[in-house]
């Protein structure tokens, strides 16, 4: 049986669970695939480096051409990150024939109708299931699990680091910025953590997960990200006092063939599933026309959780290659984009409010929610022995974006009102 020939691109983490996998779990491999499955040659930033796993000196190179141009090698696994290099890399050897298998969710969601559209090109596959959330199946779950289905909702915590965070900060009380040094001395967030903390790494991943789900090419530019960094465990309290957990969710919602995609800390009834998934686990609902409501929970990150999707991807590629089926994937955003106004865009929202401690108060505040048609779920004032103001709690019920951002700026405008402290969706 002539071996399958795999050039990697990177020996981090990721790259170490890869060789892991495919040099211990060569038995099954091969009964899936009918072929032995060979790590060819590995691309690294330094061959005297000392590593975890023993690999012969001569499978390593510090020149990523020496894998691209190589024509004994099938398959490219990129688990290297980067963005503008790591594209060059990857066109070049989808121009010379060779399939990818990718783990890069940042070139994806900036650059993925490009490569896929090269790789169709040049009847090759690019698969990246480990983009997403880690060692969840998530992306061939969306296009092929609900291949039959018309999905309405993607909802979901993508970000491990966040969670940890204020998994911490409700458990324990924990201040914001002492869970975040926690959380880089345990390398669950970097040195510079700007990417997770203010949502940028979610979003990508949302882009991603709506571009396959809706069939539609969307761009980070349309996903609206906002961060954990503002978050205090004074808020949390007020959450978990209503019932509700603070998570950074990804959003993405499709309504009459008009979508939105957020990324925003949100509010989440304790009784909806979601609002259990705790420390660096990463969870993400889908909701189906047909088949309802379904969850798919597990690891976010970590270097065998995400080097197995790395690897499922690899026997997906090779199974084609037998069959020779490479390069026939339909083409996934068959769907015009049509994103919401603020105006579609729905929800229930939380609103803090510090306000004047007198009488009639309430009254002008409610008012102004009934001026702009936003009706009101539950209202709570009550003092506040730290400060010199009350506080009102008001929690509505569905209303567009646009109608709670007129609400906003007439409370904005009102003497009474001191301080809108916290504005939160509230979900499940």
């Amino acid at each position: 049986m002539k071996p399958i020939k795999v050039g990697l691109l990177g020996l981090g983490t990721v790259g170490t669970g890869v060789v892991r996998i495919v040099e211990g779990h060569q038995p099954d491999l091969q009964s899936q695939v009918g072929s032995p499955i060979v790590i060819e040659k590995v691309l690294v930033q330094n061959k005297s480096k000392e590593r975890s796993i023993s690999i012969h000196p001569d499978k390593l190179t510090e020149d990523a051409w020496d894998i691209i141009h190589n024509p004994d090698i099938d398959v490219i696994v990129e688990v290297m990150g980067g963005i503008e290099t790591t594209k060059g890399y990857i066109l070049e050897a989808l121009a010379r024939g060779k399939h990818v298998v990718t783990a890069n969710k940042d070139l994806m969601a900036l650059h993925g109708p490009e490569i896929i559209a090269a790789a169709q090109e040049n009847n090759c596959d690019v698969y990246y299931e480990a983009s997403v959330a880690g060692g969840i199946p998530i992306i061939r779950t969306l296009v092929e699990g609900f291949s039959s289905d018309r999905i309405t909702k993607i909802m979901g915590i993508v970000n491990g680091t966040t969670n940890y965070i204020l998994t911490k900060m409700s458990q324990e009380g924990a201040a914001y910025g002492d869970v975040l040094k926690e959380a880089q001395e345990l390398g669950y967030a970097e040195a510079d953590p700007t990417s997770d903390v203010e949502g940028l790494d979610a979003a990508r991943k949302m882009t991603i997960l709506a571009t396959l789900g809706f069939r539609a090419n969307v761009a980070l530019e349309d996903v609206d990200v906002k961060g954990i960094s503002a978050i205090t465990r004074e808020e949390i309290l007020y959450a978990k006092r209503l019932g509700y957990e603070v998570k950074l969710l990804g959003i993405a919602e499709r309504q009459d063939d008009y979508i939105s995609v957020s990324v925003q800390p949100t509010m989440v009834k304790a009784s909806h599933p979601i609002a259990s998934v705790n420390g660096v686990f990463n969870a993400v609902y889908v909701y189906g026309e047909a088949v309802g409501e379904t969850m798919f929970y597990g690891p976010g990150a970590g270097e065998l959780p995400t080097a197995t999707s790395v690897v499922a991807d690899l026997v997906a590629v090779v199974k084609n290659l037998k069959l020779g089926v490479n390069g026939k994937q339909e083409t996934l955003a068959y769907n015009e984009k049509k994103l919401k106004t603020d105006e579609q865009i729905a929800s229930k929202y939380f609103m803090l409010l510090h306000v004047a401690d007198r009488a009639g108060v309430l009254a002008r505040i409610t008012q102004a929610f009934a001026e702009h048609e936003v009706s009101l779920e539950s209202v709570l004032q009550q003092p506040n022995p730290s400060i010199p103001e009350a506080e009102i709690i008001i929690i509505t019920h569905d209303a567009s974006k646009a109608a709670a951002n007129r609400v906003l700026k007439s409370l904005e405008d009102m003497e009474v009102v001191k301080s809108i402290k916290s504005v939160y969706r509230v979900e499940g």
